[in-house]
C-alpha cells in the first residue's frame, strides 16, 4: 500500500506563504502608510495604511518631577502592504519600538513618529507594536485657545485628548475614525488614585506605588481616552437593569457633587428610554478641580467635570455617550453630529421636567440677538478654530427640531434611537445622516432643512 502526502486547500496556502515569505512579510514590498488621514480640520491628525483595535497603555507617573514613563502595545491590521507606517505622539522621549518583537527603525518630525519595521506587513497582517517612552509630557493649545493634552494638577494631573491631545501621553492613531479596545494601567505614589475610561479591574500596591487596571472592551476614539490622577473619593452604585456606575470626585468637590450625582441613574434611565440602550457595559463621571480643566469633556464612560456640574451639563455630556462617543464623527467637520444631538438632549430634558419646551428653546435662540450663532452653519465650521462654537451646538440642535418638525415626534424620536443603533460603535459623517433621515422618512422633504438650516450661511428667513 503506497502512502501520499494530499494537501487541503488550508494547508496549502500555508505553506505557499511559508514558501514565498509572505507569511512573515520577507516577500512583501509595501509602500508606507500616509502620514494623516486627511482631515479637513487637523489634517495631520490620524495615520493611514493600519486599523488599531487594541491599546495596551502602562503609564508610571510621579507627580512631584512631572515625569512619565511609558509602554505602549499597539495591535493594528494593515489595511495595504506595509514598508514603514507612523504613530503620532507629540513630545517626549522615545526610549525603544519593536514591531512584533524585533526592533524597528524610527524617526520623528513633529507630531509623526515614523516606524519601519524588520520586514514589510502584508495587507490583512495583524501586527503588534511596542513603543517605550517616557519624560516630561506636555499640556497643548487648542485652535480655540483651550488646554488638553496633560494638564499638571494640584495633587496630580488630567489627561485629556479632545481634539488631539491624547498624542500628548501616548502615541496612536489620533483620529476619531480609528476606534478601538484599551486596557490602561496608570500607577502612581501611594495615596493617590488613578481614574481612567471603562471599568477598574484591579488595584495593587508594591513598594509605596499603587497601580489601577481600567478596562474598556468597546471600541473608543483616542480623543475621549482619559486619564485622572488626584485625590478622589470613588464610589461604585448601580444603574439601570445593574449597570456598574463608578464616579470619582475631587475631595475637594466631593460635598458639592453628591446631590448632582446622585441623578446619575435617573439620567441615564431617561436617555435610554429617548436614545435605545446604554452602549456600553459601564457608566459614571470624574469630577476634577474647577481650576483643572476649565470645561466638561465626554470622555467614554466616565465625563470628565471642573467641579460639580449642573444638571444640564451632566444630562449633556452623557447624552454624549450615545452621540459622540459610540456614534463617532468620521471628520471633525461633523462635529455638530456630537454637540447639536447633546445639545438637543438638554432641550428634550428640560421638556419633560417641568421646563422649557424644545420649541420654546428654539424660538428663543431664533428671536434673539445673538449674531454668533448664524455665523456660519453646522456642517461647515469655517476651521479648526470654530468646532465648537455655538452654531455647531445651538444651532446643530435647531437642525434637529426642524426634522422633528417634519416628521412628528413619533418618527423623530425612532430616528434618534435608530441613528444611535445603525451606527453603534462606528463612525458617521453628516451625508450618512441626512441619508438616514430621508430613508427612514420616504414622503418627506427635506432640503429646505439641509439648504437653510444645515449648510446655509446666516439666519433662515422663517422659523
Amino acid at each position: 500500500m503506497s502512502r501520499s502526502v494530499r494537501l487541503v486547500p488550508a494547508a496549502a496556502a500555508v505553506l505557499a506563504l511559508a514558501l514565498t515569505g509572505t507569511a512573515c512579510g520577507g516577500g512583501v514590498h509595501g509602500t508606507p502608510g500616509g502620514a494623516g488621514v486627511r482631515d479637513p480640520y487637523f489634517p495631520k491628525a490620524g495615520n493611514g495604511g493600519y486599523d488599531v483595535g487594541h491599546y495596551a497603555l502602562t503609564l508610571d507617573y510621579t507627580p512631584a518631577t512631572r515625569h512619565l514613563t511609558g509602554t505602549a502595545v499597539i495591535t493594528a491590521r494593515a489595511t495595504q502592504d506595509l514598508s514603514a507606517f507612523d504613530l503620532d505622539l507629540s513630545g517626549l522621549h522615545v526610549d525603544a519600538v519593536t514591531v512584533d518583537g524585533r526592533d524597528a527603525r524610527v524617526s520623528r518630525a513633529g507630531q509623526e513618529l515614523t516606524v519601519r519595521p524588520h520586514d514589510d506587513l502584508p495587507r490583512g497582517r495583524t501586527f503588534r507594536t511596542t513603543v517605550r517612552y517616557s519624560g516630561t509630557p506636555h499640556t497643548l493649545t487648542d485652535p480655540d485657545g483651550s488646554a488638553e493634552g496633560w494638564l499638571p494638577t494640584a495633587d496630580g494631573a488630567l489627561g485629556l485628548g479632545e481634539p488631539v491631545g491624547s498624542m500628548a501621553w501616548f502615541p496612536g492613531n489620533h483620529h476619531p475614525s480609528d476606534k478601538a479596545a484599551y486596557d490602561i494601567t496608570v500607577t502612581v505614589p501611594e495615596g493617590l488614585q488613578a481614574v481612567s475610561n471603562g471599568e477598574l479591574t484591579s488595584v495593587s500596591t508594591h513598594g509605596g506605588r499603587t497601580g489601577y487596571h481600567w478596562h474598556t472592551p468597546e471600541p473608543m476614539a483616542s480623543y475621549v481616552a482619559m486619564v485622572a490622577i488626584g485625590h478622589f473619593d470613588i464610589a461604585r452604585t448601580k444603574g439601570p437593569d445593574g449597570l456598574p456606575v463608578l464616579t470619582a470626585v475631587d475631595r475637594t468637590q466631593a460635598r458639592a457633587s453628591a446631590k448632582v450625582l446622585a441623578k446619575l441613574p435617573e439620567i441615564i434611565k431617561w436617555e435610554e428610554d429617548t436614545f435605545g440602550p446604554y452602549p456600553f457595559s459601564s457608566a459614571g463621571a470624574t469630577v476634577a478641580g474647577p481650576d483643572d480643566a476649565g470645561y466638561a469633556l465626554e470622555t467614554q464612560t466616565r465625563p470628565v467635570f471642573p467641579g460639580a456640574p449642573e444638571t444640564g451639563t451632566l444630562v449633556h455630556e452623557l447624552a454624549h455617550q450615545w452621540y459622540g462617543d459610540s456614534v463617532t464623527p468620521r471628520s471633525w467637520r461633523d462635529m455638530w453630529l456630537n454637540e447639536g444631538f447633546a445639545t438637543y438632549a438638554q432641550w428634550l430634558w428640560q421638556e419633560d421636567h417641568g421646563g422649557d419646551s424644545a420649541q420654546k428653546t428654539f424660538m428663543h435662540y431664533y428671536d434673539g440677538d445673538d449674531d454668533a450663532l448664524w455665523a456660519y452653519p453646522p456642517a461647515k465650521p469655517p476651521g479648526a478654530a470654530h468646532i465648537s462654537d455655538s452654531p455647531v451646538y445651538e444651532r446643530g440642535a435647531m437642525v434637529l427640531h426642524k426634522i422633528r418638525q417634519k416628521v412628528g415626534d413619533e418618527a423623530f424620536f425612532a430616528l434618534l434611537r435608530g441613528w444611535a443603533a445603525v451606527h453603534r460603535h462606528g463612525s458617521a459623517d453628516t451625508a450618512d445622516f441626512t441619508a438616514y433621515v430621508e430613508k427612514q422618512a420616504p414622503g418627506k422633504d427635506f432640503t429646505e432643512i439641509w439648504r437653510d438650516w444645515l449648510y446655509g450661511d446666516g439666519k433662515p428667513a422663517h422659523p
